[in-house]
């Protein structure tokens, strides 16, 4: 069986692939309305949050995308805060829809800089919303969102979150840190196949929705929320998923979820740690590297692809490639959700053969 080590989907326990082989049941039925229920509630605890939750059929695109034109007018000056490939597409997302977008681009493999943020939104002060990736997994880089809300509220601004490969990973208290929309996927630190996105939404982006003027229908979240007051989801949902997510979020809350958080920063430091024995660099900056998954430049002269080529063939080992400009540049190790000490051992001495080979 493969080694999938890749940012997601990723490998789910057999309990949650056993879970999705349950018969279709009435999603407008009391059995539906007691699981969806049961797993809002659960997400609750997991987001750290007092605010509205919904399930969405969905990518966590379908998410960011939600997120937008559930709380922003056409011509609404929006700040985007990118550091990477999905930083750019949440910029791309607000500007189809019709907002003036602000893009403040950092360096790929490093964080945002909070006084640059700070200094964008003292030059503009239409801003309305900030856009944030708190994991930047196309870069490794997990940006410092407790730095970043603190100054974007002393803004009194919304606050919008791609949250797709931290939340479930990695600590994100999103009330502590006034969220007003966090968004993240089944398939990601939740062990569940693809299908669902999940979002909170704050009183504050409530009052922002109800002004809101972007053309909304699939996503919208008075829909939502209509619905689950029914223990229903407006559209027909991911079935099979919500019950995937019924029992790994069961499972989560048994690990608990600062030793989730914990299992995670010792894995992702023994990837680190890991490749730099190898003599490999980290392209990210290590002191915002992510937990969750490890980029890594490439040996001079040597092609990142030819390695998971080789890792693949050899060793049924499947890791990331680069995005965009940085393919062939870089690899990445992906280490979340349903993934042990054990499992990152395996890849770092896959590697070494590997690189053996190439070098």
């Amino acid at each position: 069986m493969e080694n999938l080590r890749i940012p997601g989907p990723t490998p789910c326990p057999d309990e949650v692939l056993q879970a999705m082989t349950k018969q279709m049941i009435n999603h407008r039925g009391p059995e539906f309305a007691r699981i969806l229920n049961r797993v809002t509630e659960s997400l609750k605890i997991l987001f750290q949050t007092r605010n509205d939750i919904f399930l969405l059929t969905g990518s966590g695109t379908g998410g960011l995308e939600a997120a937008v034109v559930n709380t922003l007018s056409p011509g609404d000056t929006v700040l985007s805060v990118s550091i990477g490939v999905f930083g750019d597409r949440f910029t791309s997302i607000a500007e189809q829809y019709g907002a003036e977008v602000i893009p403040l681009k950092f360096e790929w493999g490093k964080a945002a800089d909070p006084d640059e943020v700070r200094r964008a939104l003292e030059k503009d002060p239409k801003i309305k919303a900030v856009l944030v990736t708190h994991n930047e997994t196309s870069t490794g880089v997990t940006n410092d969102l407790a730095s970043l809300s603190s100054m974007i509220k002393e803004f009194d601004k919304l606050l919008i979150v791609d949250a797709i490969s931290s939340l479930g990973s990695i600590n994100l208290p999103v009330d502590k840190w006034g969220c007003d929309i966090a968004v993240t996927g089944s398939q990601k630190g939740w062990m569940a196949p693809p299908g669902l996105a999940m979002v909170s939404v704050s009183e504050t982006a409530w009052q922002a929705h109800a002004n809101a003027r972007m053309p909304r229908f699939y996503w919208d979240f008075s829909r939502a929320r209509s619905y689950l007051e029914r223990g229903q989801t407006p559209w027909t949902p991911a079935v099979s998923t919500v019950f995937a997510m019924n029992t790994s979020l069961g499972m989560m809350l048994d690990e608990g979820l600062p030793n989730i958080i914990a299992r995670h920063a010792r894995i992702g430091q023994l990837a680190r740690d890991g490749v730099k024995s190898l003599g490999l660099t980290l392209f990210a900056d290590e002191n915002f590297a992510s937990n969750t998954v490890t980029a890594i430049n490439a040996p001079e002269g040597v092609n990142a692809n030819d390695l998971r080529k080789i890792l693949l063939a050899e060793n049924e080992i499947v890791l990331g490639g680069g995005q965009q400009r940085l393919d062939g540049m870089i690899f990445r190790i992906g280490h979340l959700g349903m993934v042990a000490e054990e499992d990152i051992r395996v890849v770092i001495s896959a590697l070494k053969g590997a690189l053996a080979k190439v070098r």
